[in-house]
């Protein structure tokens, strides 16, 4: 399949009518090309795409650890009640989530509803007609399904490291934030690490949450690079396309790896 990004296999060139052949490397030049059509849409999907991609994984992970820390405090009550219900956003399926939250949104939704007969807003907010709110909106609805993963992923570390550090810790005088900093930080940061590159990969080949919620709209403003790459091989049947722009995102993916992991002696823990 990933050879057929070196030809022009698309909706005019399929056998047994007019065969395909190969191209080289047009297919990168065109897509890549920012004064094209297919170039200009190809650099705005991938910029909003990696936006997308940075704000739904440090958000996630950030707002997952600091609720994982608080729940793991010796003060909370009813840690596993805390889990549970934290959860429960992932037993619930995905799609059926995604399916609710497009609909709680709309302008005659329960959200707009709720906040008219509050008097907070007299009109709707354009939560799927405008760019910008619809861009935030994806990132938001992403932390219900997120966070829930971190919470899960940091409660199994923070629970194996040894209550002496602290109880040492705190005899040495040390606070909050220098325990934080000194102990609690440094056992995280290999999950942190590996936690961080999956989700980062996940994010920018992430189709479900564009393709349910917003579908690209409005005016392909939220439109992911997985959804645009099916809409250019399938739906267009430009295949040659299609597998082009998988060659880019595996080399994009391929060297934020590289770069992370030549990076990570400097900050992973393995003391």
């Amino acid at each position: 399949m990933m050879s057929m990004a070196f030809t022009n296999y698309d909706r005019n060139h399929q056998p047994p009518g007019q065969l395909f052949c190969w191209v080289g490397m047009k297919n990168f030049g065109e897509v890549l090309n920012a004064n094209s059509g297919l170039g200009t849409a190809f650099w705005h999907v991938l910029g909003w795409t990696i936006v997308w991609a940075f704000f739904a994984t440090f958000l996630n992970y950030i707002l997952g650890m600091i609720l994982a820390l608080v729940i793991n405090r010796k003060d909370t009550k009813a840690k596993g009640f805390w889990r549970f219900i934290f959860s429960l956003s992932i037993a619930v399926p995905q799609f059926v989530s995604l399916l609710i939250m497009r609909t709680m949104l709309q302008p005659d939704g329960v959200v707009n509803e709720t906040l008219k007969s509050w008097g907070w807003i007299s009109q709707s907010l354009p939560f799927w007609t405008n760019a910008t709110w619809a861009r935030v909106s994806v990132i938001v609805i992403n932390l219900w399904v997120g966070i829930p993963f971190t919470i899960m992923q940091t409660t199994g570390v923070l629970q194996n490291i040894p209550s002496e550090l602290y109880e040492s810790a705190r005899i040495d005088g040390a606070g909050k934030v220098t325990i934080f900093f000194k102990i609690t930080l440094p056992m995280l940061s290999p999950t942190i690490f590996f936690n961080l590159i999956m989700q980062m990969i996940g994010a920018l080949t992430a189709f479900t949450q564009c393709f349910i919620i917003t579908n690209g709209k409005p005016l392909d403003s939220t439109l992911f690079y997985a959804v645009y790459l099916y809409r250019q091989s399938l739906t267009y049947s430009n295949m040659g396309y299609g597998s082009a722009m998988a060659w880019l995102m595996v080399v994009i993916i391929g060297t934020l790896t590289a770069i992370v992991f030549k990076t990570s002696d400097k900050w992973v823990y393995e003391g």
